[in-house]
């Protein structure tokens, strides 16, 4: 497919799924729920990090963590105390369990306390066309405190060759902002023009189909290849094409 036709038709297809209606069945929902900007980053931060498997149970699950933290997560956040603690016993999502939720709650406090926010380190670390260095950045603070070393497999790191699909998510969500509706542009010292695909099974599935992707594995490597090709197709906002992606590979079989 020509490059002017592709980007019509991957165009046409944001247009179709970048709408309200792909907020309720997402987990996207979960930080929606929220007006303060710091409740959306620790909701959408925790919902993010368990966005693998089943798309409705990656929702509920979301959800329930918020009802989990009193619906008030930034507060349960820089509050909790060990008897708090524990009412997360019992959560699990796949293999992110209890535990590993209960770092989370102290690791966001360290962040907050002590990093200015999740904010400040993207804001801090990110370079001029990137923000995969500002993801390691994440990684190395967040687990500056005592942690159990199973809990470092749920914070990607690109400097190892992950393509950090739901962290890249997640930042899709806080950096942009097209006035759809969708994504919440709660951050605005980060360029749209930064950010990275989420790159998964179906839409690495897709883009190889439309010639976005040559690369066979999903890898450090492969999230280059697609996103130099996602900015060739619109370099100020490349990742709304997450949307026809996504859309063509769950709704569409393409």
């Amino acid at each position: 497919m020509p490059k002017n036709e592709l980007k019509d038709f991957l165009d046409s297809k944001v247009l179709q799924y970048n709408t309200i209606d792909f907020i309720e069945p997402d987990p996207i929902s979960v930080p929606h729920r929220y007006s303060l900007k710091e409740d959306i980053e620790i909701a959408g931060f925790l919902a993010s990090t368990i966005a693998w498997g089943n798309r409705k149970m990656i929702t509920k699950n979301g959800h329930r963590m918020m009802d989990l933290l009193g619906n008030s997560p930034f507060d349960f956040v820089m509050d909790h105390n060990e008897y708090q603690l524990e009412k997360l016993e019992g959560f699990v999502h796949r293999t992110f369990n209890s535990e590993d939720f209960k770092y989370f709650i102290k690791a966001l406090k360290h962040l907050y306390s002590n990093h200015q926010g999740l904010e400040s380190i993207f804001v801090n670390h990110q370079t001029e066309d990137s923000l995969q260095p500002a993801i390691h950045a994440l990684n190395e603070a967040f687990f500056e405190i005592p942690h159990l070393n199973r809990t470092r497999k749920h914070v990607a790191d690109p400097l190892k060759g992950s393509v950090a699909k739901r962290i890249n998510m997640c930042l899709r969500w806080f950096v942009r902002n097209d006035n759809s509706g969708v994504d919440l542009g709660i951050w605005k010292n980060i360029s749209p023009s930064k950010l990275s695909c989420p790159l998964d099974v179906h839409s690495g599935n897709v883009a190889r189909k439309l010639g976005l992707l040559d690369r066979k594995q999903n890898d450090g490597k492969a999230l280059l290849e697609l996103d130099t090709n996602l900015r060739l197709l619109d370099p100020n906002d490349p990742v709304k094409y997450d949307f026809a992606l996504f859309g063509l590979g769950i709704f569409e079989g393409f």
